[in-house]
């Protein structure tokens, strides 16, 4: 059910919808939706994300759009909310979609559809502030560096619910949000759900020996031995940013990226021309590890860069070597981050075995809105009683982390309650 994209309904792929929805004329903001960010410029949405973030980057967005990696094969619509004054001016914005499925959003609400169903009430169409098939925490209520924040921002998150009356979609949900937009979400009356991640923190290392310095002896020796093994396998590592891929290395790394999904987690929505526009458009901030034995690559992991931060998205790797999945995923990440001077690592949604190897338990957030008035007041309840029990987990996570007690990176500590 969840799984699969429904049909989109006739209404909400009206060009009414997708091209205008009028005017707000408070503060003199005007608001529209564009069903592509093609339509906008690269460098005024750009200017709204800031910080160089990959995922909201017009580069990546609009080379989902261009690709082939939305639409109704996968349930994916842009309807991205823009706010202009009145020069013409951007200056706020959300990637937003109509959803009609639940697939790559790790957000997990597939209950929620199910009860849904039980009563009879289609869950589907939603709308979605997020970015696809991404679990990475950002922004997601986006302003010109200049504007009134406060102002822009709640006027996104109004609109957006607005859309949702209008239309009649389920609910919006903004997901993986940042610690300034949750709080703000919360304070509009949205509900809160809360996950755990695994994230690295640079606490000023000189190298990764002095890294493995801050654990304890045991965890210490088990990564040096990891790392040993794939050496004595024969593999080598290499790193080689977007700019310095050429073509095979682009079919080589869709091979992977498509074989892996194939295998174990369903449908791939990636497109191999998705893989070569960002590797034009956004250089440096692709970061591939490819792993090469006997003059041939038979593993590649591949990573995004902010200006200060590595984010770990896909991998693959054509047979199965000891230890590989570690050092092409995990610790090449770190010698990255440590070399280029990035504060933070994050490899992936999920994934308990990385704590081990000093991916330290950090929360994770989501917003949601219902329209409907009673399962509003039952899945409010569910948020609650589930925001206990992940805490309850998050806290027990931190009793597994390898780092002695004095050499927990100083920017990550445990939040308890």
């Amino acid at each position: 059910m969840s799984g699969y994209p429904c049909p989109l309904p006739e209404w909400a792929a009206s060009r009414g919808f997708r091209v205008q929805i009028g005017s707000s004329k408070r503060a003199s903001l005007e608001v529209s939706i564009g069903d592509s960010l093609g339509t906008v410029q690269a460098d005024e949405w750009n200017l709204l994300s800031g910080q160089g973030e990959p995922f909201l980057s017009h580069e990546f967005l609009v080379a989902l759009e261009r690709q082939g990696c939305l639409g109704d094969r996968f349930g994916w619509y842009p309807r991205h909310l823009l706010v202009r004054d009145t020069r013409g001016l951007l200056v706020g914005a959300m990637p937003m979609y109509i959803k009609t499925n639940s697939y790559g959003e790790f957000v997990f609400d597939w209950s929620w559809a199910s009860a849904y169903e039980r009563r009879g009430l289609d869950y589907y169409p939603k709308l979605v502030i997020a970015v696809p098939y991404t679990p990475i925490t950002g922004p997601r209520l986006l302003v010109h560096p200049q504007a009134n924040a406060g102002l822009v921002k709640d006027l996104l998150i109004k609109q957006a619910i607005a859309r949702v009356k209008d239309y009649g979609f389920t609910g919006a949900h903004w997901l993986f949000t940042d610690c300034e937009d949750t709080p703000r979400l919360q304070d509009c009356g949205l509900m809160l759900r809360l996950g755990v991640q695994y994230h690295w923190h640079n606490d000023g290392y000189q190298d990764f020996d002095h890294f493995l310095a801050g654990f304890h002896s045991r965890k210490r020796k088990k990564v040096n031995r990891e790392r040993l093994r794939v050496a004595e396998q024969g593999i080598r590592m290499e790193i080689v940013h977007g700019n310095e891929a050429d073509d095979s290395v682009w079919k080589t790394v869709h091979r992977f990226y498509t074989d892996t999904f194939e295998r174990k987690w369903g449908f791939p929505t990636l497109s191999l021309g998705f893989f070569r526009e960002i590797g034009r458009t956004m250089g440096e901030r692709v970061v591939l590890v490819l792993a090469e034995r006997d003059h041939r690559t038979v593993a590649c992991a591949v990573n995004f860069r902010s200006d200060g931060a590595l984010y770990g998205r896909f991998w693959g790797c054509e047979q199965t070597f000891h230890s590989l999945h570690f050092e092409a995923c995990y610790y090449q990440g770190i010698d990255y981050c440590i070399q280029h001077g990035l504060k933070r690592f994050e490899p992936g949604a999920q994934g308990q075995h990385k704590i081990g190897r000093g991916f330290l338990p950090t929360r994770t957030w989501s917003g949601h809105w219902i329209a409907h008035e009673q399962f509003r007041r039952v899945l409010d309840d569910f948020c609650q009683r589930e925001q206990e029990t992940m805490q309850q987990e998050y806290e027990q996570l931190w009793t597994l982390s390898p780092f002695r007690e004095d050499a927990v990176p100083k920017t990550h500590r445990p939040v308890r309650r």
